[in-house]
C-alpha cells in the first residue's frame, strides 16, 4: 500500500472514531444520570472550583465518574458560570440539566414562617427547629445576637418582620434573621413618615411600642384601629395603659396561663397598671397593619374596651367607666352584677 493511501486510511479511521466519541458524548449528554437516592443534595459554597463541584456531585450520589462531569462543564464554556447555592436533584435529571440547573440558580429552598404577635423567644425556637437552617446564633445571648445582625444595643423584641422567609439550605440562621430585621426596619420607617400630626409619639421605636400591644390586644382585624385609638387616647391624658399582655409579658416564663390580682399587682418595667405609659420595649412581633394603627389610629372618644365573649373576637368600644361596666357585666360576667 502507497503512503499516500496509508495515510488517507488512518485519517478515516481516526475520522470514525471522533464520529464515534462524539455520538457517544452526546448521547450521554441526554441520558438520566443515575442516582444513589430519589433525591441528590448538595450546597456549593462561593468560589468553588468546578472540579470540586463534580466531585462533591458524584460524593453526594450522582453514580457517574466525576471526570466526565468536570469536562462537561468545561467543555461547556458554562463552567465558571455556576453559582453558589443549595441544590436538589430528582430521577431524570441529565448532565444538561444539571448544568443548567446551577448556571440559572434554581436551587432548592426551605422557608420559615414568622408569625405576628410572637415573642423573641418563640421566633428563635422556630428557626432552631427550621430544616437545613445552621444555627450560628445558637449560642448567643439577645445582645451578641443583635449586634452579630447589625443592630447592636437595639433589643430584639420586635425589631423581626412577621413574614415567610425563603431561605436556602444550608445557610445561617443569622442570614434570616438579618432580612427579618431589615424588612422590620424598612417597614417602621415607611410608617413613622405618614404618622398622624397630633400622635403622643415621640420616636419610631415608640410606635413600635405601641404596635406590638395593639397586636396582642386585637382578637379582630377590624378592631386595630380603634384599639390603637383607645392607647393613643389614653397617653394624651396620662392615663395609665392598663394592658393585660404588657403584665404577662413582663412575667415571661412564670406566666402559667391564668392571670392572677397578684400579677397585676407586681411591679415590673411591664406592668401598665401600675406604671404609666409605654413599656420599655415591644412585647411581641408587630404586623404591618398594627404598625399603621398605631400611627395612624381610628379617631374614638373611647377610653376603655372589652373582649366580646359571643366568639366573634371583636371587642366592645366605651368612653365612660360605667358604659365600660355594663359592657364588661354583659360580657365578661354573664349579665351579673
Amino acid at each position: 500500500m502507497t503512503h499516500w493511501r496509508v495515510l488517507v486510511l488512518l485519517l478515516l479511521v481516526a475520522a470514525t472514531l471522533l464520529a464515534g466519541t462524539a455520538a457517544a458524548a452526546w448521547w450521554w449528554l441526554q441520558r438520566p444520570l443515575p442516582l444513589a437516592a430519589p433525591t441528590v443534595e448538595l450546597s456549593i459554597e462561593p468560589g468553588t472550583p468546578p472540579r470540586e463541584v463534580a466531585q462533591a456531585w458524584v460524593a453526594a450520589g450522582v453514580m457517574t465518574e466525576p471526570w466526565l462531569l468536570y469536562n462537561w462543564f468545561r467543555f461547556s464554556g458554562d463552567a465558571r458560570r455556576i453559582r453558589a447555592g443549595s441544590y436538589e436533584l430528582e430521577p431524570g435529571v441529565t448532565p444538561r440539566t444539571l448544568l443548567a440547573k446551577m448556571v440559572q440558580g434554581d436551587e432548592a429552598f426551605e422557608r420559615v414562617r414568622l408569625i405576628e404577635g410572637w415573642t423573641f423567644r418563640q421566633f428563635r425556637a422556630a428557626l432552631a427547629a427550621a430544616p437545613h437552617l445552621k444555627p450560628a446564633s445558637a449560642g448567643l445571648t439577645e445582645p451578641e445576637l443583635m449586634a452579630a445582625i447589625g443592630l447592636p444595643g437595639v433589643p430584639a423584641e420586635g425589631r423581626f418582620h412577621p413574614d415567610t422567609y425563603l431561605y436556602s439550605r444550608g445557610v445561617s440562621d443569622l442570614t434570616v434573621l438579618r432580612r427579618a430585621a431589615q424588612l422590620q426596619t424598612r417597614r417602621l420607617a415607611a410608617v413613622w413618615a405618614e404618622r398622624a400630626a397630633d400622635l403622643p409619639l415621640q420616636t419610631p421605636e415608640q410606635a413600635l411600642v405601641l404596635a406590638s400591644i395593639v397586636e396582642k390586644e386585637t382578637g379582630r382585624a377590624a378592631d386595630r384601629g380603634l384599639v390603637a385609638g383607645v392607647f393613643v387616647n389614653r397617653l394624651r391624658i396620662g392615663m395609665p395603659l392598663q394592658t393585660d399582655p404588657t403584665v404577662i409579658y413582663g412575667l415571661g416564663e412564670a406566666f402559667d396561663g391564668n392571670l392572677r390580682k397578684r400579677d397585676l399587682q407586681a411591679d415590673t418595667p411591664y406592668n401598665t397598671y401600675l406604671r404609666a405609659g409605654l413599656p420599655p420595649t415591644p412585647i411581641a412581633l408587630p404586623s404591618l397593619a398594627s404598625l399603621r394603627a398605631a400611627v395612624r389610629p381610628e379617631p374614638t372618644k373611647a377610653l376603655y374596651f372589652v373582649a366580646r365573649s359571643d366568639g366573634s373576637g371583636g371587642s366592645v368600644f366605651s368612653e365612660t367607666m360605667a358604659e365600660h361596666n355594663r359592657a364588661v357585666n354583659q360580657f365578661q360576667r354573664g349579665g351579673r352584677p
